[in-house]
């Protein structure tokens, strides 16, 4: 028998905290592949320095599909060993990268890579999303993107083995100034595109301009502004997805093609 192939990847900083991507968990939470799936398996890609994101991921899904099991991947050994104490019924850890190692070879159903090719470079993202999409089930998402270290800011790509499909904006919105502070957070394929003639920059000016637009709307909340200035972005022609249920939470998602570069 040959020796098991190296991880694919290199280590990346490993931030890491309580409820830092519950936003991209919520979102998770919604896609339809979860309830359907006859083996229900979830892997967090890239935890970091502790289980704390991996076992939170487990929690949240678990109210939806008890039965559901989730493997956490670090290409850490040391990370591995620290999260692996952590290890309860229906949560493990592995070593890996990008080629996605589960038990028994198992597809999963969902991928999610958050804050990892943030530290790449723009022109290794592709080979690293053909590389994930092809592990999943023939349904399966990957959910690939990022966030600041507290999980206000964020965004993320929802792509399944035919490419990209959806692009999603999760903000909080008590206290936001603008829209466009997400800039910081798009993940690597988008955020050196945000410049003119692009795409992604276009979205968020005129968000940034619906916001201003609707701030009378204030004095009833941020909620309320947000939803007008969506509202208002779908009546404009942009293919805006979901509705008011998920508007309200600060989400903006919409087609890839979009935005694509």
């Amino acid at each position: 028998m040959g020796r098991p192939s190296a991880p694919r990847g290199r280590i990346t900083r490993g931030t890491t905290g309580v409820n830092r991507l519950r936003r991209i968990d919520r979102w998770i939470a919604t896609l339809p592949v979860l309830r359907g799936a006859v083996d229900l398996l979830v892997v967090d890609l890239g935890y970091g320095a502790s289980a704390t994101t991996t076992l939170e991921l487990r929690d949240r899904l678990a109210a939806i599909r008890p039965d559901v099991e989730v493997v956490g991947i670090e290409i850490d050994p040391e990370r591995v060993r620290i999260a692996s104490e952590a290890a309860r019924d229906g949560v493990t850890f592995r070593l890996g990268g990008f080629e996605v190692p589960t038990p028994e070879g198992r597809r999963p159903t969902v991928i999610r890579a958050l804050n990892v090719l943030r530290q790449y470079d723009e022109s290794e993202v592709a080979e690293a999303w053909a590389t994930m999409t092809a592990r999943l089930q023939p349904d399966g998402v990957l959910v690939e993107g990022t966030c600041n270290e507290i999980g206000r800011v964020a965004s993320w790509i929802a792509l399944g083995s035919e490419g990209p499909r959806t692009f999603t904006i999760s903000l909080r919105l008590a206290g936001l100034e603008r829209p466009s502070i997400v800039a910081e957070r798009l993940p690597k394929a988008l955020i050196h595109r945000n410049v003119p003639g692009e795409r992604i920059h276009e979205l968020l000016v005129e968000l940034d301009r619906l916001w201003a637009v609707h701030a009378p709307l204030a004095v009833y909340g941020p909620t309320q502004r947000w939803i007008a200035a969506i509202g208002d972005l779908r009546a404009s022609g942009w293919p805006v997805r979901d509705g008011r249920a998920r508007w309200r939470l600060g989400e903006l998602t919409l087609d890839w093609s979009s935005v694509a570069p």
